[in-house]
């Protein structure tokens, strides 16, 4: 990808938790090349930028409300200009991209997204656990409590925790005890817990601790943003389970 192929345009990329290293290819390319960046500094890391341009404009929004994004992106792009958005994590997931793809497509502004890995992805893999474990847990809830943003009465914590899936708390740091206490109506209080902050960055911290501990060790360590909790049974003690997928009795396409 050469910067003088590289359409006008806004480029909406997930940047991943914040580790460079895990951003995608497609994402390293458009961060190379971009005449214009603008990013959440609060939420994505500098480090990110790391190989960007040395003459690409870096605009930092974490001070910025919508109504000013979104004509800096459109006056940019207007001007023959290409612009990558980059969101940490993946876009899709609490990334508040809806309204800004709105707002562009009602202005007439051609943009893409690129999706990037979301924490919760990381999380198992700084786990070293499968969250879908045959036999004992096949579902995954992305969810938050309902905090500054209302969550629908229908996707309420207790409720979704009555599954007893594999749940990733997003956003829910500052009201952790009462997201621990409808937890504990459904998964057992002993059950292990990681308390996962700022994964990818330098200063992360995984911490593994009972389902009963999750609102005091989160307090303990003064943890109120970029905190991700992961509650699976796929995280108990001695959890064996095989996937049919390998096993010598079951018949695949590629194997008889």
């Amino acid at each position: 990808m050469q910067s003088e192929s590289l359409m006008p345009g806004v480029y909406i990329v997930g940047a991943g938790p914040g580790d460079p290293d895990l951003l995608t290819v497609k994402a390293q390319k458009l961060l190379a090349v971009a005449d214009a960046i603008l990013f959440a500094d609060s939420l994505v890391p500098e480090q990110i930028l790391q190989g960007v341009r040395a003459d690409a404009e870096i605009i930092q929004t974490a001070d910025k409300t919508l109504e000013e994004i979104v004509p800096l992106m459109v006056e940019r792009v207007r001007e023959g200009k290409s612009v990558v958005r980059l969101h940490s994590g993946d876009p899709c997931l609490y990334g508040a991209v809806g309204e800004q793809m709105q707002a562009l497509a009602s202005a007439g502004i051609p943009f893409e997204v690129i999706p990037g890995i979301s924490a919760f992805q990381l999380a198992a893999a700084k786990l070293k656990i499968e969250l879908t474990v045959p036999g004992i847990v096949q579902t995954i809830i992305l969810t938050r409590i309902s905090g500054r943003t209302e969550v629908p009465q229908r996707e309420e914590l207790a409720s979704l925790a009555a599954h007893q899936a594999s749940l990733c708390l997003y956003l829910s740091a500052r009201h952790i005890e009462v997201a621990q206490t409808k937890l504990m109506e459904h998964y057992p209080s002993d059950l292990p817990v990681a308390i996962c902050y700022r994964l990818g960055w330098p200063d992360e911290k995984v911490l593994l601790v009972p389902l009963d501990k999750m609102a005091v060790v989160t307090r303990e360590n003064n943890l109120i943003r970029t905190t991700m909790y992961v509650i699976s049974p796929a995280l108990g003690q001695n959890v064996e389970g095989r996937s049919r997928l390998y096993h010598p009795e079951h018949d695949r396409l590629f194997r008889h």
